[in-house]
């Protein structure tokens, strides 16, 4: 790809957004779309990740990038553990949940390599 110049250009983003845009559509179908704890919620989470993205990217520093990219992270985790929740009660079918779960960890496996390159050129940065 070439060099990053906004957080648009970033594969970890555009997947966060592809993904954001999945669960936004299961939850807004059937009794997903009437319990609305758990679909705001799921919902909130999985912006979350595009959105601490797109801040950490924009605050310019690579520490800081870093620990949004940690954030975010850990807000995949959160959908993840959500989409069980929308499993086991109905919301979605297995097949469904299968295929979001795999792009949730495919989404934080982008985000640990980005963590891990940004945490090294800190590193390097500081001369550690």
């Amino acid at each position: 790809m070439g060099k990053v110049e906004c957080f648009e250009d970033l594969i970890a983003w555009q997947k966060a957004r592809a993904w954001t845009r999945e669960i936004y559509s299961i939850t807004r179908k059937g009794a997903f779309a009437r319990d609305f704890g758990l679909a705001g919620q799921i919902q909130r989470a999985c912006v979350s990740v595009m959105s601490n993205i797109a801040e950490g990217f924009e605050r310019g520093k690579r520490g800081e990038f870093h620990q949004f990219v940690s954030i975010a992270k850990a807000s995949c985790g959160e959908v993840r553990s959500q989409l069980y929740v929308a499993l086991d009660v109905g919301y979605v079918a297995q097949d469904q949940f299968n295929s979001l779960v795999a792009q949730g960890a495919e989404v934080g496996r982008i985000l640990g390599g980005l963590r891990t390159s940004l945490a090294r050129q800190r590193d390097q940065q500081r001369g550690g």
